[in-house]
């Protein structure tokens, strides 16, 4: 269920209740692919850096270990030690991302594995009891994600599909919620708008699926080859025909910045792969822009990656250390910035959540602009010397 706590303009502060617990929103949902944070943080350590919700992929679990065995496990959550809720994508994406290795259809999707090559099918059907066999909280239906400079005629062939899929996904769930060995017959299932970057072909979409009074609304098929300038287009076009009543997710997006732009546009739910991803490369969130800690400047760098923060890592480590332990090609590297990154993401969200709380987004989203430019100009603040606190562990 979810309560619409207060708006700001368009902005929402919401929270969102499940059988896994509540969630707080605008939030940012961390995501471990294949039912793990990529670079070595465990979930023990998503606690640590204020993790409220966790993304797993459909696909990826199918094809490897197989959501039959993590039934057989108890779910996802027993699976992954985790007690929190998990949101499941459908495997839609992989529609889209493995162009090459798939024939749509109908029916359904036909892949061929990216890991061995073999066989797979995948339909609304298939897509819903992979993810009843996880557990998950929150079920994402099966849709096809276009291109964004897809042909017109084509987009709407694959938006029409899309909501047929979701039709039959909903039935689906409904039945599966029934059986007597599901694992969650809580699971809640979410839509998800298409249509490329024609305004009008996602707001008739938007117009179709808000009837059939979904758990939450999930807008697709943005930051796959637009600009930012058309994404935040289309979400202030298409925004306002999904119902206010329930969360509605972008998916795949993005930077601090097109997260506080979302938020600004009406949204409240957010996932992307990019802080664990470019923190295995060394590349680093602060609140004074992206830092790249392979830069030479930073060899004899003391000072914390971000004095601002109050995350494990810059309360003990400096930047030389960090930077030295990439050189030395140390796995620490990796775990050090995907948790300073999504500590810091999971923080912003807290703070937007704070600011909204308070009646002062439209400032707190200027100045954390600001604060963000500053540094990509090169005006960081010096750091503090020395080490703000000592951790037991990790």
């Amino acid at each position: 269920m979810y309560q619409l706590l207060k708006q700001c303009g368009r902005a929402k502060r919401g929270r969102f209740t499940t059988v896994h617990g509540v969630i707080e929103t605008p939030v940012f949902m961390n995501v471990g692919t294949s039912a793990a944070i990529k670079g070595a943080v465990s979930t023990a350590d998503l606690e640590k850096v204020k993790c409220q919700v966790e993304l797993s992929n459909t696909y990826h679990l199918h094809v490897r270990p197989g959501d039959q065995i993590i039934k057989a496990l108890g779910g996802l959550h027993k699976f992954m030690v985790w007690d929190k809720p998990i949101l499941t994508d459908s495997g839609g994406f992989q529609v889209f991302s493995l162009a090459s290795l798939r024939k749509i259809k109908e029916e359904g999707v036909y892949f061929s594995s990216h890991v061995d090559g073999r066989k797979i099918f995948m339909g609304p059907e298939e897509s819903m009891q992979i993810q009843s066999n996880l557990g998950s909280t929150i079920a994402m239906a099966f849709d096809e994600c276009p291109s964004a400079v897809a042909e017109r005629s084509y987009v709407e062939q694959s938006v029409a599909r899309t909501t047929r899929w979701l039709y039959r996904c909903k039935a689906e769930m409904a039945r599966l919620n029934q059986l007597e060995d599901t694992i969650n017959p809580h699971q809640m299932l979410f839509g998800i708008n298409q249509g490329a970057i024609f305004p009008d072909i996602r707001i008739e979409h938007a117009k179709r699926i808000s009837e059939l009074d979904l758990d939450g609304y999930a807008i697709g098929g943005l930051a796959v080859g637009e600009t930012h300038e058309e994404m935040y287009h289309i979400l202030e076009e298409v925004v306002p025909y999904l119902p206010l009543e329930k969360p509605t997710y972008l998916m795949g997006v993005g930077t601090p910045e097109n997260i506080l732009e979302a938020v600004e546009r009406g949204v409240d739910f957010f996932d992307c792969v990019l802080p664990a991803r470019n923190g295995r490369h060394a590349h680093v969130y602060t609140n004074f822009g992206k830092i790249n800690l392979l830069n030479a400047k930073f060899e004899l760098d003391d000072s914390p990656i971000d004095p601002t923060c109050s995350c494990p890592v810059c309360q003990r480590y400096s930047k030389a250390y960090v930077r030295h332990l990439f050189k030395a090609r140390e796995m620490l590297a990796m775990r050090f910035c995907v948790l300073h990154n999504l500590y810091f993401f999971n923080t912003l969200m807290e703070e937007i959540r704070q600011a909204l709380d308070e009646d002062r987004f439209p400032q707190y989203k200027k100045e954390k602009l600001e604060g963000f430019t500053r540094g990509q100009e090169g005006k960081m603040p010096p750091g503090k010397k020395g080490r703000r606190g000592r951790l037991t562990s990790l």
